[in-house]
C-alpha cells in the first residue's frame, strides 16, 4: 500500500532548506508521529518504493539527506504499520458456475494453447524441427490462405463507407445492393442498431434465397432470425427448449463425432447429452435404428425433447441421403422431437454421387401431416462454403411450426442482445443475394465461386487418398464440408505412454504430432467417438502444395510413431 502524504504548502527556500514537515495521515494522529514529521511525502514515497525493490543507492535526495538513509525511515513505518491481508476471492473455481466450469471446446483446447506457446517459442528464435505452426484444427478458410470472393467485399466496402458509392471502380450491381440495405438501416449507417429479429429487408432476401433453393418451397421472412454466425441461432433455440429437472431435465442428440459447440452447450444449459453414433463402416451414415436404441435409453432418466443433425456432418464430412433425411423427419414425427438442422455446409458437396437435400423441402414434400407439425430450427452461416466469411459472424435460423406464444419469447431472449453484428447481416445478405444471369459481376462471381468449390474438392479427394495409403490410418470419402475425420491406429505402448502423461491416446499422439511437425490437429475425443476407437480432425483448407506438404509430415510422422511404439 503507497503512503499518501499531503505537505503544508511552504516557501521555496524552505522548500530548498527541507526544513518543513509532511503532514500526517488524515485518521492517524500521533501514530508513528516521529517517523511521519521526519520525511518529506515526495521522498518518502520513492524511499518506501526503494524498500518494496530492495534498493537503497546512497545519492542525496532531494532535500540533502541520502535516500539510504530516507529508505530506512521508510523501513520503519512500513514495519510500523500491520501489513492488510488480501480478502478471499469471490469468483474462484468453487465458487463459479459448475455449468460454465463443464464446458469443453476441443476446436481450441488444449492442443491450440500448446500450438500458440510454441509459436511465441519460433518468435523467440527457439530452435524446432519445423519453422512454422500450421494450424489445421478450425476451418477459418482465410486464414489458410483462400481468397475473399470479389464482390462481397465490394458490397460491404460500399456498405461501410457509402462515399465509395460514387466511385466508378465499383460496379453497378453491388452499389444497388450496398444502397438497399443502408437505405433499411438506421440513419442509413451500418453502424446503427437493427431490429433484434435483424434488418427487414436482409431477412427478406434470406426467405427468398430458400425459397428457391428449395425450388418453390416457400419462406416467411417473419420465420427468419438473422444470427450472430449459426452458432448464436443454435445456443438460443436450445436456451428455450431446455427445461424440467431430474428424470424430466430435457434430453438433446446429437451425433457422435459431433461438433463440439453441441456438447458445450449442453453442459452450459445443464441439460443432459444423448448420444446417437453414426456408422463408420458405412461411411459415417446416420441409422434410424441407432436412433431408436438412444432415444429409448434417454428416456430412462431425461425428457428426450431435442434432435440434432448436421448436415453435411462435421467432422465426418457425410452427406444425408434424401431416404435418410426423410426416415429421420419420419422418426422425429413419431417421438415428438424438435428437430435442429445444421446445414452451415450445404454449398460443400463434393460427391458426385451425393446432393444437397435441406431438412426444409424434404419436410414440406412429405406432406401436411409433417409439414404442419414437425417443429423446425435449420441454420447458415456465412463462414463456411465457398465464402470463407467466418470473422463477420453472419448467419440466420429459420424456425417453422413453432408455437406464435413462443416467437414473442424468442423475440425477447434475442432483444437481451439487442441485434446481431450490422455487418454480419450485410455479409449473410450478399450469400442469398449474389449476382444474377445479366448482371455485371455475374460472370466473374461464377467463376470466383467456382473455383473455390472446385479447388475444395480436389483437396477432399487428394486428402482422402493420401491417408489410405498409410499404414495404420484409414478415411473414409470426404463427401462434403471441409474436413477429414481419420481413423487411426495406436499401439498398446503408446496408450501407456498416453496414460502416464494424463493423457487421452489420441490426445498423446496429436501432441506429439504438433511438437515434433508443428502440425496442429484436434483429438477425435473432443468430438466424440466409439470406444476403443481414435481419430483426429484437420481441415483440407490450407493451399494444395502446403496441404501435401501436411499430409506428408503426418504420414512420416505416423510411420516413426509406429515404430518408436511397437
Amino acid at each position: 500500500m503507497g503512503l499518501v502524504v499531503k505537505p503544508a504548502r511552504h516557501t521555496c527556500s524552505e522548500k530548498r532548506q527541507g526544513n518543513y514537515k509532511a503532514q500526517e495521515p488524515a485518521g492517524r494522529p500521533g501514530r508513528t508521529r516521529g517517523l511521519w514529521v521526519s520525511l518529506g511525502g515526495r521522498a518518502m514515497q520513492r524511499a518506501a518504493a526503494l524498500v518494496r525493490r530492495g534498493c537503497c543507492p546512497r545519492t542525496l535526495g532531494p532535500w540533502g539527506r541520502s535516500q539510504s538513509s530516507a529508505a530506512a525511515e521508510a523501513s520503519a513505518v512500513l514495519k510500523v504499520r500491520p501489513e492488510r491481508s488480501r480478502r478471499e476471492r469471490i469468483l474462484t473455481l468453487e465458487s463459479m458456475n459448475p455449468q460454465v466450469k463443464a464446458v469443453e471446446y476441443a476446436v481450441r483446447g488444449p492442443i491450440v494453447l500448446k500450438a500458440g506457446e510454441i509459436e511465441l517459442e519460433l518468435q523467440r528464435g527457439i530452435k524446432k524441427p519445423f519453422t512454422e505452426v500450421i494450424r489445421a484444427n478450425i476451418g477459418d478458410a482465410q486464414a489458410m490462405g483462400q481468397q475473399p470472393i470479389t464482390f462481397l467485399r465490394q458490397v460491404m466496402a460500399l456498405c461501410t463507407y457509402p462515399n465509395l458509392l460514387d466511385s466508378p471502380s465499383f460496379p453497378e450491381d453491388a452499389k444497388k445492393r450496398a444502397r438497399r440495405i443502408l437505405q433499411a438501416c438506421g440513419g442509413n449507417s451500418l453502424g446503427s442498431y437493427s431490429a433484434s429479429q435483424g434488418v427487414n429487408c436482409i431477412r427478406e432476401d434470406v426467405a427468398a434465397y430458400i425459397t428457391r433453393r428449395d425450388g418453390g418451397v416457400p419462406a416467411d421472412p417473419d420465420n427468419i432470425y438473422l444470427t450472430t454466425g449459426a452458432s448464436d441461432g443454435i445456443s438460443t433455440i436450445l436456451k428455450i427448449l431446455v427445461s424440467g429437472g431430474g428424470k424430466s431435465r430435457t434430453g438433446v442428440m446429437i451425433p457422435i463425432p459431433q461438433y463440439p459447440l453441441y456438447s458445450a452447450v449442453i453442459s452450459e444449459l445443464d441439460a443432459i447429452q444423448v448420444n446417437y453414433y453414426l456408422d463408420e463402416d458405412n461411411c459415417w451414415a446416420l441409422n434410424v435404428n441407432e436412433l431408436r436404441r438412444a432415444v429409448q435409453q434417454a428416456k430412462e432418466h431425461c425428457n428426450p425433447k431435442v434432435l440434432c443433425i448436421i448436415n453435411p456432418g462435421n467432422p465426418t464430412g457425410q452427406v444425408q441421403s434424401r431416404k435418410c433425411i426423410e426416415d429421420v423427419i419420419h422418426f422425429a414425427w413419431e417421438e415428438k422431437l424438435f428437430l435442429l438442422a445444421d446445414e452451415v455446409y450445404q454449398d460443400n458437396v463434393y460427391s458426385s454421387d451425393c446432393k444437397f437435400h435441406s431438412f426444409k423441402k424434404v419436410l414440406y414434400e412429405m406432406g401436411p401431416e409433417y409439414s404442419s407439425n414437425v417443429e423446425l430450427a435449420s441454420f447458415h452461416s456465412t463462414s463456411k462454403g465457398y465464402m470463407g466469411e467466418c470473422g463477420y459472424r453472419g448467419g440466420y435460423m429459420e424456425v417453422i411450426n413453432l408455437h406464435p406464444e413462443i416467437k414473442g419469447q424468442l423475440v425477447k431472449l434475442l432483444s437481451v442482445r439487442l441485434c446481431p453484428p450490422v455487418s454480419g447481416q450485410a455479409a449473410m445478405d450478399i450469400v442469398v443475394n449474389p449476382p444474377v444471369p445479366g448482371e455485371e459481376s455475374f460472370e466473374q462471381f461464377s467463376r470466383e465461386k467456382e473455383s473455390v468449390l472446385g479447388n475444395l474438392a480436389k483437396k477432399a479427394k487428394l486428402t482422402e487418398d493420401m491417408f489410405n495409403q498409410v499404414p495404420g490410418i484409414h478415411c473414409n470419402p470426404l463427401m462434403g464440408a471441409m474436413y477429414a475425420f481419420p481413423r487411426i491406429f495406436i499401439p498398446v505402448k503408446a496408450m501407456e505412454a498416453a496414460q502416464a502423461h494424463k493423457m487421452a491416446p489420441d490426445m498423446f499422439y496429436c501432441m506429439k504430432l504438433l511438437e515434433e511437425t508443428g502440425i496442429c490437429v484436434v483429438p477425435g475425443s473432443g468430438f466424440g467417438q466409439r470406444e476403443g476407437t481414435y481419430h483426429f480432425r484437420m481441415t483440407i483448407l490450407p493451399p494444395v502444395e502446403k496441404l501435401k506438404t501436411v499430409l506428408q509430415k503426418v504420414k512420416d510422422f505416423h510411420i516413426k510413431f509406429l515404430e518408436e511404439y511397437a
